[in-house]
C-alpha cells in the first residue's frame, strides 16, 4: 500500500501531462478543483494539527505545522517491546523501549512502505498540492448516477520521492467537491493497481477522513487504469480489503 504511480513511456507521460501551452486551461481546471477539494477535506486545518488514529493494531500519529512534518506509528511487538517509528523533516527514526535506533536502507525503506504511505493515502487529497506533483483535468466522468471531475497525476523527479514514476488518477465530485474515489498504479517492489472508493466518512474537527473500500482489476496496465471509473460503475471490481480508521482525534495547533 504504497504511493506509487508508473508511466511506462514518455508518450503516455506527455498525453497525461498535457505538456504543451493548448493544455494550459484544463491544467487551470485541475489546479481550481483540487484547490477546492483540499478545503472540502478541511485542508487549513489539516496543515496545522495534530492527528491520531488507530489502524489493524497500530497507533498512528500525523502532525502538520508550518511546513514541519512528523508521522510515526506505535506498537508493542512479539517481544513486548515499545515500537515508534516514522519520518519528519529530518528523515527516518525508531526508537525501542524509549532508547533511537541506527536505521539502515532496508529499515528506512519498510517506514517508508508503512508509515508514509499510510500518511499520504489517509491526508489525501491535502498533499496533492505538494510542489512534486503535476496535475491534469481529464474531463467530467459520472458514477453511480453522480458528476465527477477526473484528474491524472504524476510526479516530477525532484522532491517526487522514491515513488516519482507512480500515477495516480481522482474523483472529485462536480458539486460537493469531496474525493469520493481514486486509483493509483504502483511499481516499487512489485505492479499492480487499485481503486478505492470511500465508505464511512469521519467528519472529526473540521477534518474529513474516511474509511475506504479498497478493489482491483486483474486486467488493467498503468495505461489502461483510467478505465476504473466505468468498470466500478459496472460493478466488474474486485474487493481486495477495506481500510477502517478507528479513535480518531483531531488536534488544532
Amino acid at each position: 500500500m504504497h504511493r506509487r504511480l508508473v508511466l511506462s513511456t514518455l508518450s503516455a507521460l506527455l498525453l497525461l501531462l498535457g505538456c504543451s501551452s493548448g493544455d494550459a486551461p484544463s491544467n487551470s481546471t485541475a489546479q481550481m478543483t483540487i484547490d477546492r477539494a483540499i478545503a472540502a477535506h478541511g485542508g487549513d486545518i489539516i496543515n496545522n494539527s495534530r492527528i491520531t488514529f488507530d489502524f489493524r493494531g497500530f497507533a498512528f500519529a500525523l502532525e502538520r505545522e508550518n511546513g514541519r512534518f512528523q508521522y510515526e506509528r506505535s506498537f508493542v511487538d512479539e517481544e513486548g517491546m515499545r515500537i515508534r517509528e516514522g519520518l519528519n523533516n529530518d528523515g527516518y527514526f525508531r526508537d525501542v523501549n524509549d532508547q533511537p535506533v541506527v536505521l539502515d536502507s532496508l529499515d528506512r525503506r519498510r517506514i517508508g512502505d508503512n508509515v508514509n504511505s499510510m500518511a499520504y493515502f489517509t491526508l489525501l487529497p491535502v498533499n496533492l498540492n505538494d510542489p512534486a506533483v503535476v496535475k491534469k483535468y481529464l474531463g467530467r466522468v459520472t458514477i453511480k448516477g453522480a458528476p465527477y471531475h477526473k484528474i491524472g497525476i504524476t510526479y516530477r523527479p525532484e522532491g517526487g520521492g522514491r515513488d516519482y514514476q507512480d500515477r495516480f488518477l481522482v474523483w472529485i465530485h462536480a458539486e460537493a467537491f469531496t474525493m469520493d474515489y481514486y486509483a493509483y498504479w504502483y511499481f516499487t517492489d512489485e505492479t499492480g493497481s487499485r481503486f478505492r472508493s470511500m465508505d464511512v466518512i469521519h467528519e472529526v474537527g473540521g477534518v474529513r477522513l474516511r474509511d475506504e473500500m479498497n478493489w482491483t482489476h486483474d486486467d488493467l496496465t498503468a495505461d489502461t487504469i483510467h478505465r476504473f471509473d466505468e468498470l466500478f460503475d459496472a460493478d466488474s471490481l474486485r474487493l481486495v480489503s477495506e481500510i477502517r480508521l478507528e479513535n480518531i482525534t483531531v488536534t488544532p495547533y
